[in-house]
């Protein structure tokens, strides 16, 4: 069967057309290299940039902690020496309250010791009078009773 000329002529055509655009591929690669020889390349100054604003931040960084830690060891001696002058404040107020404390204890245990004296006085002389009491009718039972006398 013979073929017909048109669709060869179609076929050769599509062939051309294929063969025009693979002609034109090479410069598209290029291109296409270029770009990612370009693209390589800004990554690169980029990422070069970004460290070394890495490394400045860092460096900033630490001149500010070590800042910071010398303001904060400054407010910790501050502090420290506020809590002991409060410390020392406290102390005395402690020490005149608890002088005030003995001197009152001190008083209430004279007090009491005084009462207690006393009440041991009395009872002593209760003591001493019952036991006259008791010595005087002793003394009047050893006493043979006494006749009656006649009148």
């Amino acid at each position: 069967m013979p073929m017909s000329p048109q669709p060869l002529e179609s076929r050769v055509e599509a062939l051309e057309d294929r063969v025009t655009r693979l002609g034109a591929l090479p410069a598209r690669i290029d291109s296409v290299e270029l770009q990612i020889v370009q693209l390589r390349s800004e990554m690169h100054d980029e990422f070069s940039a970004v460290r070394v604003e890495m490394r400045a931040s860092k460096e900033e960084l630490r001149q500010e902690m070590r800042e910071s830690k010398g303001e904060l060891r400054q407010e910790m001696r501050e502090s420290k020496e506020e809590l002991h002058q409060e410390m020392r404040e406290s102390e005395e107020e402690l020490r005149q309250e608890m002088r005030q404390l003995k001197e009152e204890t001190r008083q209430l245990m004279v007090e009491l010791n005084d009462e207690t004296r006393r009440h041991m006085l009395v009872l002593h002389e209760e003591v001493i009078g019952r036991i006259a009491l008791l010595q005087e009718g002793l003394v009047e039972r050893r006493q043979p009773p006494r006749k009656k006398r006649k009148p």
